[in-house]
């Protein structure tokens, strides 16, 4: 059985550097981005060292095109774009798809996600870990999944939680303030 081949391309946004990887089944990875487009290159080939760099295909391009409109504020689907997840374990696989229905401008929680796929609580976790090796963020929107009580909760991209923030308020998601840790006694 032959391997299949993976390209990538770098391109800026306003957002900073991103990158994406493909293959003849679809996207197989997406960088959210960086400051520099090495930075971004590393990211991609660190997780993909076989990748070769390539001009995109008119799929890719218009993946390409819309996250650049995405990191310019303008409401994007990316529901209907071709992936490849090869490698990904099937439950990993119905979070995604569950995952990609959350459309723009909307949240949900892990337990929310686990219990819409029939899991129990404990398998918020496994969301959890779905997200953290999630290898399209942005395609499969991770930066929309909040723990318990609306809190932001990780997120493993450059820029950690305050990148997951950015990425709501672009959506025009506020998130409200968390709870001061101890209330004052001056009234």
């Amino acid at each position: 059985m032959a391997e299949i081949e993976h390209r990538y391309h770098i391109f800026e946004t306003a957002g900073g550097y991103c990158g994406i990887a493909w293959s003849s089944r679809g996207i197989s990875r997406f960088q959210l981005p960086t400051r520099s487009a090495d930075a971004t290159e590393r990211n991609l080939r660190r997780r993909d060292p076989t990748a070769q760099p390539a001009d995109p295909t008119p799929e890719i391009s218009q993946a390409i095109a819309a996250a650049k409109r995405y990191f310019n504020g303008e409401k994007i689907d990316f529901s209907d774009f071709r992936l490849d997840l090869e490698g990904q374990e099937d439950f990993f696989r119905q979070i995604y798809d569950a995952l990609r229905r959350v459309g723009w401008g909307h949240t949900t929680t892990y337990g929310t996600l686990a219990k819409e796929l029939g899991a129990g609580p404990q398998a918020a976790r496994d969301v959890g870990q779905a997200m953290a090796k999630n290898p399209v963020p942005l395609i499969i929107p991770c930066h929309r999944v909040l723990a318990a009580g609306g809190k932001v909760g990780g997120f493993s991209a450059p820029g950690g939680a305050t990148a997951k923030v950015h990425m709501l308020e672009l959506e025009g998601v506020r998130l409200a303030p968390p709870e001061p840790a101890q209330q004052s006694l001056l009234l």
